[in-house]
């Protein structure tokens, strides 16, 4: 098909930004444009003697690095978050480009580094002071609990949002005093590059956020033997393997991994506000995202006219390929993951599930075009009744009670986010309480846990281990020293004193402060 690519996706612009991935081996990989298929530059493929030396470097420029003071380095993300603003639009332009989604999820992926460096510039200087504790003697010890960095940080990014998870990820690490080592996804790889373009323009020191790229299998290895942290978003299966060979190598990771979420709609809740939500709940971003519907449960006597209303809104979507605010639903990230999707809806249907709307590929608009599908009678016998299909299908399923349905919505493997409606907040909130989910929002589908970066978001049971956001998101980039002192020597018996009477003043002077609450 014929698109008019932006003005600001120039040949030189785009070798720019590969001509920091290293490769001596010269491989590299075909990066297209999603809408046409066409060929927007050759990515270049690391070694894992490449990676080697990208952590080697990551290593020296990370000592410079944690020596500045807090300040300094905070002052870099002061700069940054002005120009990322400033060149929201570009980042757009890669984002579409690489991944295919539509440009109002392109433009709202560009803000979320911002929200990030936002909430860690207001929350790192308390988080990263020094806190004087109390030692086991009164005023005769001290304890300082002080944050040290790790050192260099492994960062392996997904293809569904690689802005949002390459550069924000990196944000918290950088501002406690770490390197980066990042593995974008190949199919993506540009948008992050761009990110760290910025983020060096603003001061942050070259070297210091290293970027390698491959396929998982040939990368992901070498990546973990040289980190002293693993940040990993992506697949429940590649997670399990991360997390063995991290545990081997004793080193710590934070795993985002799948989801099979609910959407639970309780009888007295609104309907046009149901409908919008589960628009964006089951389509936005053409469905991959991975706190994103897949399961809505129904209350039997307003299920027809849930149904009904949601079918005919979704019927309403406009699919294309645009680098403007046209198209509500973009394209699948490619044709590969396209078949997938298309596997489930057709094995759905082979066991007996209905199609209400969608259900087909559409090369007429791309390589890689789903309609936006609702399935009806979906089972657990089904692909796409139980695995996570990660594209722009939802099953609708009616319940009789609410504990049927909170049964229901718990009755998988994965606890990563779900979705509660109701007029009665207050009743809405206590069937959110009862989902075994690390993300549960009420009357919203996913923008209001994610958004609110004060709070830690991560996922339960197969969904993750370890979470984003808040204190925790950036503390798990630090270690912990406990620097004891002690003014004078007390600990022990004195010179020729009889150890009874030592003892016997010891359990003494205990029970003395835990009665005045010393200690």
């Amino acid at each position: 098909m014929t698109l008019q690519r932006p003005a600001s996706l120039t040949d030189e612009f785009l070798q720019g930004l590969v001509a920091r991935v290293p490769s001596s081996s010269g491989a590299s990989w075909k990066l297209t444009e999603v809408y046409t298929g066409e060929l927007l530059v050759e990515l270049p493929q690391s070694t894992p003697a490449d990676i080697e030396r990208a952590f080697a470097a990551a290593r020296s420029a990370q000592r410079v690095w944690a020596a500045w003071p807090l300040r300094k380095r905070l002052a870099v993300f002061k700069r940054a978050h002005a120009l990322f603003l400033d060149r929201a639009h570009t980042t757009t332009d890669l984002i579409q480009a690489e991944s295919g989604k539509n440009r109002r999820m392109a433009i709202e992926e560009t803000c979320d580094p911002v929200m990030v460096m936002s909430h860690y510039l207001k929350r790192a200087p308390h988080l990263l002071k020094p806190v004087r504790r109390g030692g086991p003697i009164p005023v005769l010890s001290t304890s300082t609990e002080i944050r040290q960095p790790k050192g260099v940080i492994g960062i392996i990014a997904p293809w569904n949002f690689p802005f949002a998870t390459g550069i924000s990820d990196s944000i918290p690490a950088l501002m406690a005093g770490n390197a980066i080592v990042l593995k974008p996804d190949n199919k993506t790889a540009l948008s992050p590059l761009y990110g760290i373009q910025l983020l060096e323009q603003a001061g942050l020191p070259k070297g210091l956020f290293q970027v390698v790229c491959g396929e998982g299998p040939d990368v992901g290895p070498t990546l973990i033997d040289n980190a002293n942290y693993v940040m990993f978003t992506g697949s429940t299966a590649t997670g399990r393997v991360i997390g063995e060979r991290a545990g081997r190598n004793l080193i710590d990771c934070c795993l985002e991994l799948g989801g099979k979420n609910p959407m639970i709609v309780l009888e007295d809740a609104k309907l046009d506000e149901v409908v919008q939500g589960a628009i964006f709940g089951a389509f936005g971003n053409t469905g991959q995202i991975c706190m994103h519907i897949e399961r809505m449960y129904l209350p039997e006597p307003r299920y027809a006219e849930f149904r009904d209303a949601f079918v005919a809104a979704t019927r309403r979507l406009v699919l294309g390929a645009a680098y403007d605010f046209g198209p509500d639903i973009g394209s699948l990230v490619s044709p590969d993951h396209m078949e997938r999707v298309r596997s489930h809806v057709d094995d759905a249907v082979a066991k007996g599930a209905t199609v209400l709307t969608g259900g087909r590929p559409r090369p007429d608009l791309g390589p890689a075009f789903f309609e936006p599908t609702i399935l009806e009678g979906v089972t657990q016998d089904m692909l796409a009744g139980v695995t996570e299909t990660f594209g722009p299908v939802v099953a609708l399923h009616r319940y009789r009670t609410v504990d049927e349905a909170v049964a229901l919505a718990n009755d998988t493997d994965y606890g990563l986010n779900a979705s509660v409606w109701g007029g009665d907040l207050a009743a809405a909130c206590q069937v959110g309480r009862r989902i075994q989910s690390g993300n549960v929002n009420v009357n919203d589908i996913l923008a209001t846990a994610y958004a609110a970066k004060g709070t830690p978001s991560g996922g339960v049971k197969q969904s993750g281990v370890g979470a984003r956001h808040g204190d925790q998101g950036l503390l798990k980039y630090t270690d912990v020293q406990n620097l004891a002192v002690l003014k004078k020597q007390v600990l022990g018996a004195r010179p020729g004193q009889d150890y009874d009477e030592y003892v016997k003043g010891m359990l003494g002077g205990l029970r003395m402060m835990r009665k005045t609450g010393i200690r």
